[in-house]
């Protein structure tokens, strides 16, 4: 029984003594074996991979993969205009030489991160004051990414990793110009609104004028035609009372009696004292009347 459980404990020794000699490398990592504090061997290629047991060999795993590191706080930076300007970006790296990358960082990413940062934000630094505000925002912008880039090639030798990609998220003024130049947008912008309102105003006191000058032409034109109008109405039936009356004078005298009769009596409140005999009332008692004094009316 004693041997049984020898034999247990021997076989539970070796089995945990080859789980820590073997290891799998994935293909997204690197694995670095150490072997008393000194790198031994760096494995690139993944499977099933056989080392000594720890305390004389030890493994770190790597991530190989690309890594992004963004920018972690928004300093001014000063233009060739002396402008303070504030860039968001980021950067794209993987690791090169795992070796290099340890004895640097060591193998926590973290490391080479805080380490990285002052770098980038240093060449951004050094690119953005060589360059004026709208050659940042607008035609240098790709310029600018592509000059840092360059500059941390060599930098990030030292870290053992290369850059991949170098972007610019963000470009703004600092927030007592940016306050500036909104109120400068907003003085220019209503300056232009007013210079607008005040052209359509003048524009329109001058339609409003062509408008009225046009309507009191066209109100005397109409006048003149129809007092021409008129005057011609008036001639015209001058003339046909002339021809009728020439031809009729009785009947001209009675016409002209009917006139009178139609003037008098136009309202209901006319009040006439006149004598019946009159020749006022000639045309109504008939031709045969005899004449009377003329009448007096109040």
């Amino acid at each position: 029984m004693n041997r049984i459980a020898a034999i247990l404990a021997g076989a539970l020794v070796a089995l945990m003594l080859l789980s820590s000699m073997l290891f799998i490398v994935d293909q997204r990592q690197v694995a670095v074996i150490y072997a008393l504090g000194e790198i031994k061997e760096v494995i690139t290629e993944p499977g099933l991979k056989f080392k000594l047991p720890p305390p004389l060999q030890n493994v770190v795993m790597l991530d190989r993969r690309v890594q992004t590191l963004d920018s972690t706080e928004s300093r001014p930076i000063f233009t060739a205009e002396k402008k303070s300007l504030v860039i968001d970006w980021l950067i794209k790296w993987r690791i090169s030489e795992p070796r290099q990358f340890i004895r640097n960082s060591g193998a926590d990413m973290r490391n080479v991160e805080n380490r990285l940062a002052p770098v980038v934000q240093a060449a951004f630094n050094e690119e953005v004051t060589k360059r004026t505000v709208i050659a940042v925002l607008a035609s240098e912008r790709e310029k600018v990414m592509q000059d840092v880039r360059k500059r941390l090639a060599d930098e990030a030798k030292q870290f053992g990793i290369d850059v991949v990609d170098v972007r610019i998220k963000r470009v703004d003024f600092a927030s007592g110009i940016t306050d500036s130049v909104y109120r400068r947008m907003q003085s220019e912008r209503q300056r232009v609104a007013a210079e607008a309102r005040s052209t359509g105003a003048a524009e329109g006191e001058k339609i409003k004028a062509d408008a009225d000058r046009q309507r009191e032409i066209i109100v005397a034109e109409a006048f003149r035609d129809a007092q021409k109008i008129k005057g011609e109405g008036d001639a015209k039936a001058s003339a046909l009372y002339a021809e009728a009356f020439g031809r009729d004078p009785a009947f001209a005298q009675f016409y002209r009696s009917l006139e009178a009769y139609r003037a008098s009596f136009r309202t209901k409140s006319d009040v006439m004292v006149v004598d019946p005999s009159s020749d006022f009332f000639k045309a109504m008692r008939g031709s045969g009347a005899a004449p009377a004094a003329a009448p007096a009316r109040k």
